[in-house]
């Protein structure tokens, strides 16, 4: 009988288990990680939600003009000011 003591031993073979047992385990805990953070927000997100959530500058004079709060003379007057200073990326979508 021809036994792993008799032939020299396994040779390196045996390190296949260790490593596919490894290799298992990392992917499961790789997985595991992954999955678990889908709902959580990594830092850089946060500040770009924050950021978006921010009403435009345009947009919020024109809800302040359209409650009441400012005259029409100064909804214009504020408008040329904000239209120099941002153009049309502070309009937030309106047209």
């Amino acid at each position: 009988m021809n036994t792993l003591a008799h032939s020299g031993g396994p040779g390196p073979w045996i390190l296949f288990l260790p490593i596919v047992w490894a290799a298992v385990v990392i992917g499961g805990a790789t997985l595991v990680r992954r999955t678990a953070r889908r709902g959580r927000r990594t830092p850089w997100q946060a500040r770009a939600a924050e950021a978006a959530a921010e009403p435009a500058p345009i947009a919020l004079l024109g809800r302040r003009f359209a409650a009441g709060e400012i005259e029409e003379e100064e909804y214009w007057r504020r408008l040329s000011v904000l239209d120099e200073q941002f153009g049309r990326s502070a309009k937030g979508g309106l047209a």
